[in-house]
């Protein structure tokens, strides 16, 4: 069932999943952790799920129902994400607020000022970073892009790097191991100016991953518990693979899905009753004609949206996928896949989506996409935010006023409201012919990478506190200089 303006509220929004549907899913979700169960692969993990009353038989744990509605009661509903820079919540992580950012480890990057496919490194980052933190419906940033020119044990803390220098936006991290999540943490709480400050307003939430099927590495779930330990938000994603990782049945996959995420949640909250956590997933489909994990598959996007019905019906935040494609290149392809999973994860109500500038199936990361999608998301919200209806916006007065063949463009009615009713693009082009023609004949792309230019070469981000500098490249030093003992 697919039904719009289903909430209260004005909007218009995208259900795919009836309650029923959802309890049933989330029902056999609990069902397979408690009759199949999980391997975490951790001794501390494995530990505390026995004491919270799992039946544990070696690795393998299985969770009773009780255990996960427990932790379903115990987490926040809410999650806040602030400014670095000033430490005022700028992200509520609450049901009807979507927000968009991109995603954080593509191998490779299409320099915009050659158009190559080059490798991921500091200074791809460093640039990516830059553009997210000018473009206005980018909310929050990841990496987009692996650091690959340093030592690759220590490759997480430059990444931060890179990213807290040129953004004061939330930043969503990822981090090797434990050791690199808690250097990332030690930053941080030098930048908030404490660990309490950090804690009541944190602006990194960790990304993390089990991996299908119902596998929690030990690195995952370390990470997880320490994220409970400090009181730090962290999101917990399987990225699944129908016909591949998981069944190939859509509901069977997100069953399956929706187990790995409930088993994380359940060793974070033991961990730390009341931690914040964040669901979701990248739930699509193995291409069997080519075995991509695809991103443009309709599959995808009719799953993020199910799922984003799930979490709307467990309240919790959740951690959506979008703006993304399997195309090789910024072409129509890229577009058609990149407009729909916008518009319909900002119809679905999912809180915290990335991916947004992936091209090549997650591979590469092109920043003419990224800002092209920041007009995407313009235009989704736009959409989402509906016609209000009331004695102003119809206008029945200035109707009268105007009366038979005569014109708006004067009424203060229309000075007071056309910017608000009406969304204008930045790239899309609107021109008469003739003077799209005079201002060169621009493609979309062109106009992409002319801002993408302009961001690079002209735009300055607000700086870190002072001292926060150097006291990140210490705590780099540090960890590099444990490489050689």
């Amino acid at each position: 069932m697919i039904k719009g303006n289903y909430k209260m509220q004005e909007g218009n929004y995208l259900q795919v999943l009836s309650d029923d549907q959802c309890r049933r899913l989330v029902n056999a979700a609990m069902e397979v952790l408690e009759r199949t169960g999980v391997t975490y692969l951790d001794d501390e993990a494995v530990e505390k799920m026995k004491k919270a009353g799992c039946y544990v038989d070696g690795k393998r744990v299985r969770i009773p129902f009780r255990l996960v509605e427990w932790a379903l009661n115990s987490v926040p509903r809410k999650v806040s994400l602030s400014n670095s820079r000033t430490g005022k919540r700028v992200m509520e992580m609450e049901p009807g607020n979507a927000y968009f950012g991109t995603g954080s480890d593509t191998p490779n990057f299409i320099d915009p000022y050659t158009q190559e496919r080059i490798r991921t490194s500091r200074k791809t980052v460093n640039m990516a970073t830059k553009c997210i933190d000018a473009l206005p419906n980018m909310d929050f940033v990841m990496s987009l892009g692996i650091v690959q020119d340093v030592h690759q044990l220590v490759y997480d803390r430059y990444q931060f790097e890179a990213m807290i220098l040129n953004t004061s936006k939330p930043i969503v991290i990822t981090a090797i191991d434990e050791p690199g999540y808690s250097d990332i943490i030690k930053m941080c709480e030098y930048i908030a100016g404490s660990e309490e400050e950090l804690r009541r307003n944190p602006f990194l939430t960790l990304y993390a991953e089990p991996i299908s099927p119902l596998q929690h590495p030990g690195d995952s779930a370390r990470k997880l518990m320490l994220a409970a330990k400090k009181g730090l938000p962290v999101v917990y994603t399987p990225c699944i693979m129908a016909g591949g990782t998981v069944p190939a049945t859509l509901a069977g996959a997100m069953a399956n899905g929706l187990a790995e995420s409930l088993s994380g949640l359940v060793l974070n909250q033991v961990t730390s009753e009341g931690s914040p956590f964040i669901m979701g997933g990248v739930f699509t489909v193995m291409d069997m004609q080519t075995t991509i994990f695809s991103y443009g598959a309709p599959e995808f996007d009719l799953m993020m949206a199910a799922l984003a019905d799930v979490a709307n019906f467990l309240d919790l935040p959740m951690f959506g996928t979008c703006g993304c494609t399997d195309a090789k290149v910024v072409d129509e392809q890229a577009l058609i896949e990149g407009a729909l999973s916008i518009l319909m994860t900002a119809q679905s109500g999912a809180n915290l989506n990335h991916d947004v500038g992936y091209i090549e199936h997650g591979n590469t990361a092109s920043l003419e996409y990224l800002t092209i999608c920041d007009d995407l998301v313009g235009m989704a919200r736009k959409i989402v935010s509906g016609i209000e209806v009331n004695e102003d916006t119809l206008a029945l007065d200035v109707i009268d006023k105007v009366g038979p063949g005569g014109h708006f463009l004067a009424e203060e009615h229309t000075m007071e409201h056309f910017r608000k009713e009406t969304w204008y693009p930045r790239f899309f082009v609107r021109q008469i012919y003739e003077n799209w023609e005079a201002d060169g004949s621009k493609t979309l792309f062109d106009k992409a990478n002319e801002k993408v230019i302009d961001i690079l070469e002209n735009y300055e981000p607000e700086p870190l506190p002072k001292g926060a500098q150097q006291k990140i490249k210490e705590i780099i030093s540090e960890a590099e200089s444990k490489l050689n003992k």
